[in-house]
């Protein structure tokens, strides 16, 4: 093996690599099959792994199907899968392999894992070394004692799961607050001003906003496809899994022979003891985990609300701009009425001059200049009257405001 070490923000992490030095040129054409993993114990201590997807089946005891969910180059939706010695994690950029001792979590060197890596480090440790202080300080509350005591039962992979939910929720919700912060004051310039350039970076949001409700909602409905099921939500308890396959967790003891009839009577009584144990156990697992995903189910419902609320705003924006449109519209169809109008005012004019202009003889048009100031008093009223014929109708159908 050998021994590299990442330092990042002062942290250092030892790395462990399965390539040996005899291997180094083979290794170099399969770095393309090799991910970069890091494995978290229960004191929190990271060690980086360079492994292929093979090395991590047979290092969790994983289906190559579920592996698949972590592929970072296949697209698939959020899921949280129990299986029977580990948790399959697949939240957004958070692709994690979750046991009852270990968390693999894949790319740990994404600028978005990192915080994860780091709150894994810092609350996967059981609190048992705040009770070795206990001689420098007596005087503890008896609230935080009680807060201590509920960690220390936390099984480590709710730990992780629970970090796991946190860091994404924040995610998200960070995600939504910035699509916030622009957007509102986008929505308020394209209402008081629309042009070309605030539709298209209103349309930029909105596809923005659509894309990132989908991933919301993605993990929304897989934290209530979890609570709607009972039987799903026992596969994640990893810790009393691992309790229940051996004799005697405590001890170290190997599996009892199944050769001894005395044996085989004492193991059907204590796995008849272990499954009253364990059945009412799961009650209280159950509604412990049902309680932690509750929470973290309320919070992504909250990043869906603000969601909707701010489609809710941009679809109100929408209709208002189609009433400004709407608006503007009938305004230049009232224009056109107008122009028509005149039009066919100025084509009577046009038509009584050319009936006097044509060279037909008339016998009055000697001694008769008169005529020529009536003619024009006359057509000048009738073209009057049919614009404001015209005008009236449009109004009385609608076609034009009042």
């Amino acid at each position: 093996m050998l021994a590299l070490e990442m330092v990042r923000d002062g942290l250092l992490v030892p790395v462990e690599s399965t390539q040996t030095s005899a291997q180094s040129s083979a290794a170099k054409k399969k770095t393309a099959a090799l991910r970069s993993w890091i494995s978290l114990d229960q004191d929190g201590q990271g060690t980086v792994l360079d492994l292929d997807k093979y090395a991590i089946i047979r290092r969790v005891q994983i289906h190559a199907r579920d592996l698949r969910l972590l592929d970072p180059l296949l697209s698939y939706p959020s899921t949280i899968l129990g299986r029977e010695k580990v948790i399959v994690l697949n939240l957004e950029h958070i692709k994690a392999i979750i046991t009852a001792d270990e968390v693999l979590l894949r790319d740990p060197f994404d600028d978005n894992v990192l915080p994860i890596v780091e709150e894994l480090q810092r609350r996967l440790p059981l609190v048992s070394a705040n009770f070795q202080g206990q001689g420098e300080d007596e005087e503890t509350s008896g609230v935080q004692k009680d807060v201590e005591t509920d960690e220390l039962k936390f099984p480590f992979e709710f730990r992780a799961l629970e970090v796991a939910l946190e860091g994404i929720c924040s995610f998200l919700d960070a995600r939504t607050r910035e699509l916030e912060t622009d957007a509102y004051p986008a929505l308020d310039e394209l209402t008081s001003k629309i042009s070309s350039r605030n539709l298209d970076r209103v349309r930029k949001l909105k596809s923005a906003m659509t894309r990132l409700t989908n991933r919301v909602q993605k993990v929304r409905d897989e934290l209530e496809q979890l609570l709607d099921d009972d039987d799903d939500m026992a596969d994640l308890y990893l810790s009393r899994k691992l309790v229940g396959t051996s004799p005697f967790s405590d001890s170290g003891a190997p599996n009892w022979s199944l050769a001894s009839p005395t044996i085989t009577i004492g193991s059907r009584v204590s796995k008849t003891s272990r499954a009253s144990a364990a059945t009412t156990a799961e009650e209280n697992d159950v509604e412990e985990l049902e309680m932690l995903l509750e929470a973290y189910f309320m919070q992504i419902e909250s990043t869906l609300n603000k969601l909707t609320t701010l489609r809710e705003y941009i679809d109100d924006t929408e209709d208002y701009i189609n009433i400004q449109l709407d608006n503007h519209r009938n305004q230049l169809i009232q224009l056109e009425l107008f122009l028509s109008s005149g039009t066919v005012c100025l084509s009577v004019y046009s038509l009584v001059a050319a009936i006097f202009g044509m060279n037909i003889p008339y016998t009055w048009k000697e001694g008769h200049g008169y005529v020529f100031k009536w003619v024009i008093i006359v057509t000048g009223v009738v073209c009057a009257s049919l614009f404001l014929f015209i005008i009236s109708y449009a109004r009385h159908k609608g076609l034009v405001g009042s």
